[in-house]
């Protein structure tokens, strides 16, 4: 759809969103493309990466607060939940490039990306509770475990804002980068996550999003894995670009 760009240059599909004029504020029907286009990038081996970027000097003002109104996302067969259990269910890397304000759902949907890069001029902020309504896309579990619970009540409640360098420090961003060069950056770092053996890394990303478990549990379960692996021919392929580089050195 229009307001939604979306790339495929194999191995990389980004998802742009493309509402410059109302701030990339998220409709119902944007909400639908994005969960669609996950959907089928999930069900594409020739696809290891999505991006997620907005369009002019933002990434999105959140939901589109008139659409909402006049199309209550009421039920779990919704777009905006489709969207939301694509993102969260995603099996590859999402990664996401952040300039401008990140509102709302722009600022809980990077709770489940793996790397977010955000420009120096970000700023996040989640105003759920001003509008009368309450956290969304499990930001209220996941949020905490990242920052602690009065870091969270500061945010999801009070709605205060924070900017780059706290996002770094909080673990909502992975990186910072100047704005004129956040598109190159998130390219970059697309095609050094495409380039690794995609198995291996929809595994390690699988391990990496499960804190359930004990550590016994968690060394068993990699212990399989890695005995798998060994076999297969993702890692045969690696062992053997390895010894001949260190035969050419």
């Amino acid at each position: 759809m229009a307001d939604v760009l979306i790339a495929t240059d194999e191995p990389v599909m980004t998802l742009r969103l493309d509402r410059p004029d109302k701030k990339n504020a998220i409709t119902v029907a944007m909400y639908a493309a994005l969960a669609e286009a996950l959907e089928r990038a999930a069900a594409n081996d020739a696809i290891r990466v999505v991006a997620i970027l907005g369009s002019g000097d933002m990434f999105t003002a959140g939901n589109d607060l008139h659409d909402f109104m006049a199309q209550p996302p009421v039920g779990t067969d919704q777009p905006v939940y489709r969207f939301l259990q694509a993102i969260a269910a995603f099996p590859k890397i999402l990664i996401a490039g952040v300039q401008g304000r990140a509102v709302g759902i722009g600022t809980t949907m990077l709770l489940h990306c793996d790397f977010v890069v955000a420009a120096e001029d970000a700023v996040f902020t989640m105003p759920f509770i001003d509008l009368g309504l309450v956290p969304e896309a499990a930001s209220s579990l996941l949020f905490p475990r990242m920052v602690g619970p009065r870091i969270a009540a500061k945010h999801l409640i009070l709605g205060a804002p924070f900017d780059a360098e706290e996002a770094l420090r909080y673990g909502v961003a992975s990186e910072i980068a100047a704005a004129a060069a956040l598109e190159a950056r998130v390219a970059a770092l697309a095609g050094e996550v495409a380039a690794k053996p995609a198995e291996a890394v929809r595994i390690a990303k699988a391990f990496i999003r499960d804190t359930g478990g004990t550590i016994m549990d968690r060394i068993e379960a990699e212990g399989r894995a890695f005995g798998e692996r060994l076999q297969s021919a993702e890692a045969r392929a690696a062992f053997l670009s390895f010894f001949a580089k260190k035969s050419a050195a």
